[in-house]
């Protein structure tokens, strides 16, 4: 029996060539991710190709600083150490460290981190500041020793002399750069006196401009109260950064030109449509004037075709009022009697022999006394 192994001590056996094998202790080794499911700290899952597979672990430190998350079916490219696992006599890599195979680890971290802030709703156009129309003073998170603040500085000074420029200096690149770029903007948003920020620095590697694709900074340009305006880069660089601001300007110049007018074109526009004004009001004037004119002949026919009209509407009533007249009446021939007190004699009745009468004439009253009376016999 004595040749006859137990399982423990072949296994231990294997763990122990395993553990003092120089190949194994650091293998580089390329495969795809397969049996992922995202764990709270350790992540286990397999490595496979078309013909075989091994199982791997990333401890939780580890797995933290690789910038980026696996992913079902991506493959990568890993250092690790190749051990026995004892329990259950399986082998599998302990991965030191891992990269995606053919595109960098930044580019996939940028990748998902675009698409976790953006089902966030952090890119969104409503949530876009609108920028002041005239900023007075003007915050600015860079370099104190870079180009970005030099040309600034330039275009302000000539487009709009007088507004102030306060500068946070900050590390723009390497460690801690997207704490102090965030901090900073914390910073400038506890002023009262400031209108507008900028953010940003000169071009460089994709490593260079990392501070503005991390989620600290990203997050910290989404919550400002300021409008932030965004100059990472040369222009066909893009940041996470870029998504977030208010708005993007390809170079540090274009951004203070969205920070500022230019006061020079500003009169120059006020003064043309002034001018454009003042020649428009003149013009309505003399429409109107010439309106006023129109009207007022218009006034003058309508009023003089009225009084005409009146006029010939008196000269009937008149016509109608001189036919209806005692006094033509009288000179057709006829007389109106009148007895004491101006009564009308209209019967004989009416007076007595002895009366004074008056008779009215066309031309005149002829006074008579009544000397008889004789009534008509019906």
């Amino acid at each position: 029996m004595e040749k006859y192994l137990s399982v423990t001590t072949l296994t231990k056996y294997l763990k122990m060539k395993f553990d003092k094998d120089p190949y194994l202790e650091r293998v580089y080794l390329t495969g795809q991710v397969s049996n992922f499911r995202k764990r709270p700290t350790h992540q286990y899952f397999s490595l496979k190709d078309d013909h075989a597979v091994i199982q791997a672990t990333i401890w939780s430190g580890i797995y933290q600083k690789l910038g980026f998350d696996l992913e079902e079916g991506m493959k990568i490219n890993v250092i690790g150490r190749v051990q026995v696992y004892e329990p259950s006599g399986s082998y599998s890599i302990i991965i030191e460290k891992a990269e995606p195979d053919g595109v960098g680890a930044l580019a996939i971290q940028f990748e998902q981190l675009k698409k976790k802030l953006t089902e966030e709703g952090l890119f969104q156009e409503r949530f876009k500041q609108p920028l002041p129309q005239f900023a007075k003073r003007i915050g600015v998170v860079t370099s104190r020793s870079g180009a970005v603040i030099r040309d600034i500085i330039t275009t302000v000074s000539r487009r709009f002399p007088g507004v102030g420029i306060l500068l946070y200096p900050t590390k723009v690149q390497g460690d801690g750069a997207a704490e102090e770029i965030a901090r900073n903007i914390a910073r400038a948003n506890q002023r009262e006196d400031l209108d507008v920020l900028i953010i940003g620095r000169g071009g460089g590697s994709i490593e260079d401009l990392w501070a503005f694709n991390e989620e600290i900074v990203v997050r910290a340009i989404f919550e400002s109260r300021l409008p932030i305006i965004s100059s990472v880069g040369h222009e066909t660089d893009v940041t996470l950064s870029d998504f977030a601001a208010d708005a993007r300007a390809a170079t540090p110049s274009q951004a203070a030109e969205f920070a500022v007018i230019d006061v020079a074109a500003y009169r120059n526009g006020i003064a043309f449509y002034w001018d454009k004004a003042a020649k428009l009001l003149e013009k309505k004037i003399h429409e109107n004037a010439q309106l006023a004119d129109s009207l007022q002949q218009e006034l003058a026919q309508a009023m003089e075709a009225e009084l005409d009209a009146k006029k010939h509407r008196l000269s009937l009533m008149a016509a109608k009022l001189s036919a209806l007249s005692p006094l033509t009446v009288l000179s057709r021939g006829y007389t109106i009697t009148t007895a004491a007190g101006r009564r009308a004699v209209q019967c004989v009745s009416d007076v007595s022999v002895g009366d004074t009468i008056r008779t009215t004439v066309a031309d005149g009253t002829i006074s008579s006394v009544v000397s008889g009376i004789e009534k008509e016999r019906v």
